[in-house]
């Protein structure tokens, strides 16, 4: 979680396993378009830096973050995956829809990550206004893109270490 003495992209505490056995989904939405190619780019930046072949990831976009639900359901129905990272960005407004969306995409995403028994990563950023997403897409706070990639892979890693014993 960032806050103003945390950047989310440090992961200088931690190990991360290499990305290489591993097959990625990212669901991408394409509302607030300028804020998720930043998430995009800090996740795919990030598997590849981590030793993710260019051909293990795979790619596609949605209209916004209340499809990356399905598009995450339906990329894990047609794909064989390891996990599948979902990136969105919601700000609220001056209506309720904020708060419905962000709880719907939320559980959405659990349920989907529990129905396939995979790591479905929530790379989600729910802020009050745009200068937070941004600070959190690249900005002072980091990239929650990064955080979200090295999130599948630790998990990804973590299910087949459990497979295989």
């Amino acid at each position: 979680m960032a806050t103003q003495l945390k950047n989310l992209s440090d992961f200088s505490n931690t190990t991360i396993p290499g990305a290489a056995p591993y097959r990625f989904g990212i669901v991408v939405a394409e509302w607030n378009a300028k804020i998720t190619g930043a998430l995009y780019e800090g996740a795919y930046q990030s598997l590849i830096d981590n030793g993710a072949l260019v051909d293990n990831i795979f790619t596609y976009s949605v209209a916004g973050s209340y499809e990356l639900i399905s598009g995450a359901d339906i990329l894990l129905k047609h794909k064989e995956l390891d996990a599948v990272i979902c990136l969105g960005c919601v700000i609220q407004g001056e209506t309720r829809h904020f708060d419905f969306i962000c709880q719907a995409v939320a559980n959405g995403i659990s349920n989907v990550s529990l129905k396939y028994e995979k790591p479905v990563i929530f790379g989600v950023l729910t802020t009050d206004n745009e200068q937070q997403a941004i600070d959190r897409a690249g900005g002072k706070h980091g990239n929650k893109g990064v955080e979200a990639a090295v999130t599948a892979i630790k998990m990804a890693d973590l299910t087949m270490q459990l497979k295989n014993n």
